[in-house]
């Protein structure tokens, strides 16, 4: 299975920890095709234009087989990329964090409907367990047979 996991990079990498331990857990999956989101390290991440980022991104969305995409920080690029998952019908997974100052966008809640489109509030404690539950049943694969 092919992962793309998305989380925000230009717009603040607070949770840059986050996305590296989602993307550890998700490994025993698939392959993420973008594994560059978790590196930590400033200097480390790829040097790509803003054209190249724009042309591999839509590649990966193409060949993937599952969008999972932590928003828990606010990004219009993730915003973008799940957009762009929909319309070409992946399956999407969408991870939060509920916080008191905060509220997910009714534009991810609404288009829950547990089966192409999930959006999950978690804890990170809980993850290992929900990815488990979420990988083993046959949704990711029936909807993706049906693409």
């Amino acid at each position: 299975m092919k992962i793309y996991f998305c989380g925000s990079i230009t717009s603040g990498r607070q949770d840059v920890d986050i996305y590296a331990r989602l993307i550890e857990e998700l490994r025993k999956y698939g392959r993420i095709l973008t594994e560059h989101v978790g590196i930590k390290d400033a200097a480390k991440m790829p040097t790509w234009s803003n054209k190249e980022v724009l042309q591999k991104s839509l590649q990966w969305l193409r060949e993937c087989d599952v969008l999972v995409a932590e928003v828990t920080q606010p990004s219009l690029g993730v915003g973008y990329e799940i957009g762009r998952a929909a319309e070409l019908g992946k399956t999407i997974l969408c991870l939060y964090r509920p916080s008191p100052d905060r509220k997910l966008t009714d534009m991810l809640t609404g288009g829950h409907d547990g089966k192409k489109f999930t959006v999950k509030y978690y804890e990170e404690k809980d993850i290992s367990t929900f990815f488990k539950d979420f990988f083993s049943q046959s949704l990711v694969k029936e909807n993706n047979d049906a693409s």
